[in-house]
Parts: C-alpha cells; sequence; structure tokens
C-alpha cells in the first residue's frame, strides 16, 4: 500500500481551462475530467490511500461526480476545500477533514487546504503541504502546493514530493529558537 496526495482536480469545474490554462489544456471539461481521472487510475491501486487536499469538485451534477469518484482507485480521504461543497462532502469518503496531521513514510506532515506560516513540529521536519493556489504560492523546502497544476493530473507520492523540496528555498522561520527541544515536553 502507499499513500499518494493531490489537491485542486476541481473536477468539472470549467472555469479552471480559463485559469489555468499552462496546466490544463484541455478542449473541454469532459476532456479534462478525463484526462485527470485517466492520470488517476494509472498510478493508483485499490489499495491506496490518496489524500485530497482540498477542491476535488466543483459545479457537479451529482449522479456524474458519484460516478467519477467510484471511478478512481483507492482508499480516498479529503481534507476539505474552498469548492468542495455538500455534493463533495457527500461522497463516500474514508475521511472528511478541515485538517489533518498524518505521518506518511516516517514523515510527519500537517494537510490543509490553505497554506500556513507555522505548523507544528516545523523545526523538527515537519512538512505543511497545501493547495488552493494552483502553484501561485512560493513554498520552501519544507512546505509546498500538492496539487495537479504543481504536479500533473496524478497523484504523487511523498518521495515525489520531498524530490521537488529541495528545489525550494530554505525554509526562513520568524520565530527562531529551537522549538521547545529543550522545554520538557515530547510530541
Amino acid at each position: 500500500m502507499s499513500t499518494f496526495l493531490t489537491a485542486d482536480s476541481h473536477f468539472f469545474h470549467g472555469s479552471m481551462l480559463k485559469f489555468c490554462p499552462d496546466t490544463r489544456p484541455y478542449a473541454n471539461v469532459a476532456e479534462m475530467n478525463n484526462a485527470m481521472a485517466s492520470a488517476w487510475r494509472k498510478v493508483v491501486k485499490p489499495t491506496d490511500e490518496v489524500i485530497v487536499v482540498g477542491d476535488f469538485s466543483h459545479r457537479a451534477e451529482p449522479k456524474a461526480l458519484r460516478k467519477l469518484f467510484d471511478s478512481l482507485p483507492g482508499r480516498k480521504h479529503l481534507i476539505i476545500g474552498n469548492h468542495d461543497g455538500p455534493d463533495t462532502l457527500a461522497l463516500p469518503w474514508e475521511s472528511v477533514r478541515d485538517v489533518a496531521c498524518v505521518t506518511i513514510d516516517n514523515t510527519y506532515c500537517v494537510l490543509a487546504h490553505y497554506p500556513w506560516r507555522s505548523w507544528p513540529r516545523m523545526k523538527r521536519g515537519a512538512l505543511m503541504l497545501f493547495g488552493h493556489h494552483h502553484g501561485r504560492m512560493p513554498g520552501n523546502q519544507q512546505s509546498c502546493d500538492v496539487g495537479v497544476d504543481v504536479f500533473g493530473p496524478a497523484p504523487v507520492r511523498l518521495n515525489q514530493i520531498k524530490a521537488h523540496l529541495t528545489t525550494l528555498p530554505p525554509l526562513v522561520d520568524p520565530e527562531g529558537g529551537d522549538d521547545f527541544e529543550n522545554d520538557g515536553l515530547k510530541p
């Protein structure tokens, strides 16, 4: 079993073709949906976990949305994004949360649709993975956008994200200090 992450697929959202033309060079919404769903199916197995860090779909007809959802392999989890309306939330997700703090491949990760400037365990190497900005929010070596407009239409593994993080500038910690390493508190 592997864990994959993705964000901002915006299935059924026609405006994305105009908003992100460089990363969504599709003729129409059906072509976009098919390309992203096909890419998902090529990498994700039924036993894999997929965490969608928000904005799975927008303005979809409920039956079409459910059919698409059911066609995507993996145990799917949703971190709620600003475009995830009632029909998306009603899908049979394994879990639905506003924020998640999880360990993936021995790495502590904070997952939220919107980026945070500081996060739990940041000074101990924790990652902050987000969506929402469609590649327009600069990341750093511990934080980046994990959406389709950064990584492409297929969900990605953490090792792919970590490789990308090495190309980004170092984290600048506005607080300094050592994250309470010497105060006796343990994670």
